[in-house]
């Protein structure tokens, strides 16, 4: 059994690495090559380059494919540049804009491992022989009484679990994650150490389609509709001002909202069929309860039925609380112990028990909380 649990040799074990021209991806393949492995590198073009949608130095851009074959140079591997811009487009960044247009923030990287990567590069990786695709994500693969188990990274500041909970047992079967015990600065030394020319580079921290930030400027370019303005009312529905698009606004925002009051104002709803945004006091963000759609369950066993202790996290950076969670195929029911701040719908709600991740699933709006109750 070889470091990465396969009975093979290395030099008899074929490893496809994701390599997006970074350095976590690119200390994926040396490590993996450094200790005999076959290693093939393969880079996605996820858009074309030529309109310059994405800034020069966010994943998978023009520059980050030259890094990444100069990697692969450097290392002695095969190295791939495949075309999955048609793939990219439907999946992911009409995704994105469709789900701003509902009232919903969007996470593409969740989708972008969900779709491209870990199904369509996944099977590619399978017909070029591989018995693995590796991938630089902060994660760990661990082995459980029902088979692969996802668990999170050594380095709990570098952890990227919240962002694969879409991942399946099947393709966590075929997955690995080289750097899931490292922290950020010794993979850094580890590039040093192959002497890899991406060593110093920066991580990219936009999302790759999104050039410096704007999502509202790619979602008016991909659908004008998003430009529809409306009212910017309060809780009584009484008008506060006007608005030049929900796409501009996030549930909890407080900054831009064109309107003055005497306290402060968050976001607390969105509603796309009027076009109005609904602003009201901090404590009306509070919300105990939280209905998930798109349920996946890495768990032992069944998903739970029955009230299960877990704690979620309701985004990437927060830290994990206490609730409980009930599953009915896919849809589930969470109640947090303490009620929590600025549940916005389209982000991902997860579960985990300990270091483990259990699963997860998108969140739903109030509008739909309000209908499953009934």
């Amino acid at each position: 059994m070889n470091t990465l649990g396969i009975d093979k040799a290395p030099s008899e074990t074929r490893v496809v690495v994701a390599m997006s021209g970074g350095v976590d991806s690119s200390a994926a393949a040396a490590l993996l090559a450094g200790e005999g492995y076959d290693v093939v590198g393969v880079t996605l073009q996820l858009y074309d380059h030529g309109q310059a949608v994405a800034k020069p130095g966010s994943c998978c851009a023009g520059q980050d494919i030259h890094d990444a074959r100069r990697v692969a140079a450097a290392l002695r591997i095969p190295h791939y540049v495949l075309d999955y811009e048609a793939r990219f487009r439907t999946s992911v960044i009409d995704d994105f804009a469709e789900s701003y247009l509902r009232g919903e923030t969007p996470i593409p990287c969740v989708r972008c491992n969900e779709t491209v990567k870990f199904d369509d590069l996944l099977r590619t990786a399978r017909e070029l022989g591989a018995d693995a695709l590796a991938t630089g994500h902060y994660v760990r693969r661990g082995m459980g009484p029902d088979g692969a188990e996802l668990l999170r990274a050594a380095d709990e500041s570098r952890d990227q679990s919240y962002f694969l909970f879409a991942t399946t047992r099947r393709q966590l079967e075929f997955l690995r994650f080289p750097l899931g015990d490292l922290a950020k600065e010794r993979v850094r030394e580890l590039a040093r150490r192959f002497h890899l020319s991406v060593a110093a580079k920066p991580d990219s921290q936009d999302i790759c389609f999104v050039p410096e930030g704007d999502y509202a400027g790619v979602v008016e370019k991909l659908r004008p509709e998003a430009r529809r303005p409306g009212d910017v009312v309060d809780l009584e529905g009484r008008v506060l001002g006007r608005h030049r698009g929900i796409v501009h606004f996030t549930i909890g925002q407080r900054r831009g909202l064109g309107v003055s009051a005497s306290e402060p104002l968050y976001v607390v709803r969105l509603e796309p069929a009027t076009a109005r945004v609904v602003v009201g006091p901090r404590r009306a963000l509070l919300r105990d309860h939280v209905n998930l759609r798109g349920v996946n369950w890495l768990g032992p066993g069944e998903p739970p039925a029955r009230r299960l202790r877990v704690s979620v996290k309701l985004r990437s950076a927060m830290a994990a609380v206490p609730a409980t969670v009930a599953c009915a195929g896919a849809a589930a029911e969470v109640m947090l112990d303490e009620p929590f701040a600025a549940v916005a719908a389209g982000q991902a709600c997860v579960f985990y028990d300990g270091e483990s991740l259990l699963g997860g699933g998108w969140i739903m709006g109030e509008e739909a909380d309000t209908k499953a109750a009934e």
